[in-house]
């Protein structure tokens, strides 16, 4: 990696209650969280892609290797994708040993964001409850249990008796049509405020010097030397790419898309084994908090937590057919409520306030592709499905790692595109948040 890091002669000011109390007695505003500059002809590395997956890399490229020059663009406004849709659940319980090392790492990475980026990221660590409702169901947990403790994770499997006691509002009793039999319990699982890291993300990376480009729409990566038309495809490299505001001269791109991750890899003539599904989710009225831990239910297809504002915050599976669509839908509703209230009998007088959608980009074996591609200088961070927002910060730092050294780091080897080719595919599926 070629170019001198620029010099920022600022300091990003510190928040604190002594800053905020001084400038409350002062009269005196904070700054803008990240600048508005000008779009250059030429960068060290482009981001394509203005999520916390985008913006976790560059900073990180920024902070870890000095890498500073560097863009990130977004044809919308910075965590107008996925990153300001999904339903914020961290946790590391995973199924296969790859799965859980690496989310693992993005947990610790998740506690100590917030004095990493002088920003309360409101990261609660509150439990996850992984609902078992038969027999098959809670041999996985166990297999699950056992494999997290092996790579030194919290996980265990308990009973309706002590499942009570973690979400008393529960049904453990044998009268649901699906009785909850255990649960693989979580203890570092939790949530956490998804706007809140992208904007801890976008600042620090600011104050690095790192630039955000906003409605800066990518429409072509521009390549030579491929065995495609236009040099794209295998064999070639990346020079730079064609935006809605110009060209940009660069010898590195990554993709760190989400529901448009394949469209920008074909720009390079790169084909991903990915299919594009809207995922919907929905928030209720708040009330008093009873519901102290994360609730899964891949039986039900529901997932359900409770923020500190005291909503109800439910996702489900992803929608069946492959798709574009950012709409909720009626039948999502009445599929959602009723499935929440087979655990939860006692909400059903609640309102529902609102219901949205994103997208979410699915791979053959539920693990995400990462990495380098047959283009030199195209990388990607993309086939994150339903998963993608509890692992952004070890998938930023490994991705700036990647772009630094021109090697794949160990942990996310197991990632690489070329798995699909040798068949040493990385199955979570049963590891998933929900039935898919």
């Amino acid at each position: 990696m070629t170019g001198i890091a620029r010099r920022i002669r600022r300091r990003p000011p510190r928040y604190s209650a002594a800053a905020l109390a001084w400038k409350g007695l002062r009269g005196t505003s904070w700054p803008r969280v990240w600048r508005d500059t000008e779009l250059k002809r030429s960068y060290d590395a482009v981001v394509i892609g203005g999520g916390v997956h985008g913006l976790a890399t560059a900073y990180y490229l920024a902070r870890n290797h000095g890498i500073k020059n560097v863009a990130v663009l977004d044809k919308a406004y910075l965590g107008s994708g996925g990153s300001g849709r999904n339903t914020a659940i961290i946790r590391s319980n995973y199924l296969t040993p790859a799965g859980v090392a690496f989310y693992d790492r993005s947990v610790q990475l998740y506690s100590s964001m917030a004095v990493d980026l002088n920003i309360n990221v409101m990261f609660s660590q509150r439990g996850h409850l992984t609902l078992a409702h038969s027999d098959s169901s809670l041999r996985t947990m166990h297999w699950r249990a056992e494999v997290n403790k092996l790579q030194g994770v919290n996980s265990s499997v308990i009973g309706p008796d002590e499942i009570k006691k973690e979400a008393p509002s529960l049904d453990t009793s044998d009268h649901p049509r699906y009785p909850i039999l255990g649960a693989l319990y979580h203890p570092p699982g939790g949530v956490v405020r998804h706007d809140a890291v992208v904007w801890g993300y976008a600042r620090a990376a600011d104050h690095m010097g790192v630039e955000m480009h906003q409605k800066t729409e990518v429409t072509d990566i521009i390549c030579t030397g491929g065995e495609g038309p236009d040099g794209k495809g295998a064999g070639g490299r990346v020079t730079g790419v064609r935006t809605n505001r110009g060209d940009i001269s660069t010898p590195v791109v990554v993709n760190c898309t989400a529901g448009w991750a394949s469209l920008i890899s074909a720009m390079a003539g790169i084909r991903l084994p990915i299919t594009t599904h809207p995922l919907q989710a929905a928030v209720t009225e708040p009330v008093k908090m009873f519901l102290p831990t994360v609730v899964v239910s891949g039986s039900l297809h529901v997932y359900v937590s409770q923020t500190d504002r005291g909503e109800l915050v439910f996702g489900a599976a992803v929608d069946p057919i492959a798709n574009y669509s950012t709409r909720g839908s009626l039948e999502f509703t009445e599929g959602l409520a009723g499935h929440v209230l087979e655990l939860m009998p006692g909400i059903s007088r609640m309102r529902l306030l609102r219901q949205w959608s994103g997208l979410c980009d699915m791979t053959p074996d539920y693990s995400p592709v990462m990495g380098f591609t047959p283009m030199d200088g195209f990388l990607v961070d993309v086939g994150w499905g339903t998963y993608g927002f509890k692992a952004a910060p070890v998938s930023g730092e490994q991705m700036a790692e990647a772009v630094a050294t021109g090697k794949t780091p160990k942990l996310i080897e197991a990632f690489a595109l070329s798995r699909f080719d040798s068949g040493e595919l990385v199955g979570e599926k049963g590891a998933a948040a929900v039935g898919h």
